[in-house]
């Protein structure tokens, strides 16, 4: 916030900072104005989160601007809008409508559960903001109270979309920490499954039932791991019977093909909304002793896939080619040249020759003079272009001389890739401080902590390894306390129900030949694709046991990277892991 001594902040050139509405360690959303519109917005200003690396602080600046073009396009009554992406200083700021509001997450703290009617509305505005998002092929992916607002002219809406997904489809971001709030968080996605529209319709459950019950289904402010645990593990919550305990089943049944539809909720919430007073939440729920504060939104990171920056903002990419090509040549006599380069200036267009007296047109002279004419003209063109060609290769920082001639035949082989022995902690839910191990790992992966999966087993802590493209994955699953009441073979079912029906086929396994008491197995899974198209994945894996606990230790691939992963990977990786305890 400035002070009387300080000049206020500007961004972009047209956004005034003004004061601070809410900080986290994802960023910071400031009250501000648009000198340019003249009117008031919220200003989110990205932090790079400590500890990534300046490669990784790069890639979220970048994505932040993508992710945030791809929200823009929704427009709807229920959803904050989305006004403009900028940089400053090489940042991202995401620019909102400024809403003055309350969440809804204040309104249940300070004044207790929701009336029936307020809950109903509450239910039905988010509804309709979902399925304008599904409808856009947008996932919201933390439904929950802190994320719905609350005006005092009675307007309802949906914020924060799309907190970020990363390239695993697990639940962590790409610093390893959580997204997400595990209170609300549906088991597919605690379990580290794919998300789907389906997690909404779970947060919008656990959202109501907040509002009806005045608390959260599960534990807010608990460990967070042992809060997922007890989301995929335990049993769903229920609320006490009334009007809409039947929406709020209905939409918080354990399998996403269970849940309630968005628009079979809008019918069941509408009478109860139909017959609510004009006037649902009266003024003195929003007045506080520090006066009334606006809110756009908190500070989450925004990131669904999305297309290319240049594709989505209509910019031309500011990159230079890495060869620009040949010099740009008229063709014909209507051909206009063009330059490449953002720089570059347009080449002069030749003068048309002068039309041809008799005289000039029966003497050797005139045809000679207009033949000087040309010459200079296609001269005067070719030096013009050529310096655009020079001016665009200065600026982007690029050699002026031609390329290199390459052998075409020869094939050029890719850099090795490089390992780094990294530490893991695999501690689960007990606190067990001395599960941690080491193992080498490719040095440009990251690593996500999270949940692992199984069939009515002990809660596990899985430590993750992805590769920049998110297509190679190292895992490490560790469950505490596992033996001798579970056995390897009951793991290895539950990671086979994990995938559901003709999902999981298991290829080879064999007893492990370096005296550890475990098994070597490989297998495939199935998934479908956005596009609708099957994905088949392979993984290798060693699973064992040390003391009373049960290690899994695996790495998965795209099945037609089956082969050379094998031995580029798996077998350059698994003989590195050594437990640290």
């Amino acid at each position: 916030m400035s002070t009387a001594s300080e000049e206020p902040r500007v961004v972009a050139g047209r956004y005034r900072l003004s004061s601070v509405l809410g900080s986290g360690s994802m960023g910071t959303v400031w009250a501000a104005y648009d000198e340019f519109l003249q009117r008031p917005v919220a200003v989110k200003e990205i932090k790079v989160p400590p500890g990534v690396t300046a490669g990784q602080a790069d890639e979220l600046r970048e994505r932040t601007l993508r992710e945030a073009r791809a929200i823009a396009v929704l427009s709807h009554p229920n959803v904050i809008v989305l006004h403009d992406v900028a940089r400053e200083n090489d940042e991202p700021f995401v620019v909102m409508e400024l809403l003055q509001s309350h969440s809804l997450a204040e309104l249940i703290r300070e004044h207790g559960p929701l009336s029936v009617e307020q809950a109903a509305a509450v239910g039905d505005a988010v509804a309709a903001a979902l399925e304008a998002a599904h409808d856009a092929g947008i996932t919201h992916r933390d439904v929950k109270p802190g994320n719905v607002l609350v005006a005092e002219d009675g307007r309802i809406k949906l914020t924060d979309f799309g907190i970020a997904r990363n390239v695993s489809e697990a639940t962590m971001t790409r610093t390893g920490m959580t997204l997400g709030s595990p209170a609300y968080m549906s088991p597919e996605v605690a379990s580290g499954k794919a998300v789907t529209p389906g997690a909404d319709l779970w947060g919008l459950g656990a959202t109501l039932f907040n509002a009806v019950e005045g608390h959260p289904p599960y534990d807010a402010d608990g460990d967070p791991m042992e809060t997922m645990g007890k989301v995929v593990k335990g049993e769903v919550p229920r609320p006490t019977p009334g009007p809409l305990a039947a929406v709020i089943t209905g939409l918080m049944a354990k399998e996403p093909r269970d849940r309630m539809p968005l628009r079979a909720v809008r019918q069941q919430l509408y009478p109860m909304v139909k017959t609510a007073p004009r006037v649902l939440f009266a003024a003195e729920m929003f007045s506080q002793a520090a006066g009334r504060r606006a809110q756009a939104t908190d500070t989450r990171e925004i990131a669904p896939a999305a297309p290319p920056l240049a594709a989505q903002s209509g910019e031309a990419s500011q990159e230079l080619a890495a060869e620009p090509g040949p010099l740009p040549f008229m063709t014909g006599s209507t051909a206009r040249p063009t330059t490449t380069g953002s720089t570059a200036r347009p080449p002069v267009q030749p003068p048309p020759p002068p039309a041809p007296t008799p005289a000039a047109a029966s003497s050797g002279r005139g045809v000679t003079a207009t033949a000087v004419l040309i010459s200079v003209s296609i001269l005067l063109f070719l030096a013009s272009a050529a310096g655009g060609f020079v001016a665009a290769r200065v600026i982007g920082a690029e050699s002026i001389k031609p390329p290199q001639q390459t052998n075409q035949g020869a094939l050029t082989e890719p850099a090795p890739t490089r390992f780094e022995t990294r530490t893991g902690d695999a501690s689960n839910v007990k606190g067990d401080k001395a599960a941690t191990f080491t193992v080498d790992v490719p040095s440009d992966w990251t690593r996500f902590t999270g949940t692992g999966v199984g069939d009515n087993l002990p809660p596990s802590t899985l430590v993750r390894w992805v590769s920049p493209d998110g297509s190679q994955m190292l895992a490490v699953d560790h469950i505490s306390g596992y033996f001798p009441n579970y056995s390897i073979e009951q793991y290895v079912r539950g990671l086979s129900n994990s995938r559901g029906p003709g999902s999981f086929t298991q290829t080879d396994s064999d007893s492990l030949k370096d005296g550890r008491d475990g098994i070597a197995m490989t297998y495939r899974t199935f998934d479908t694709g956005t596009a609708g198209n099957k994905v088949s994945r392979t993984t290798f894996a060693q699973i064992f046991k040390s003391g009373t606990s049960l290690w899994a230790v695996s790495v998965t691939v795209p099945t037609e990277q089956e082969n050379t992963a094998k031995t580029e990977l798996w077998q350059r990786i698994a003989p590195t892991f050594k437990l640290a305890g």
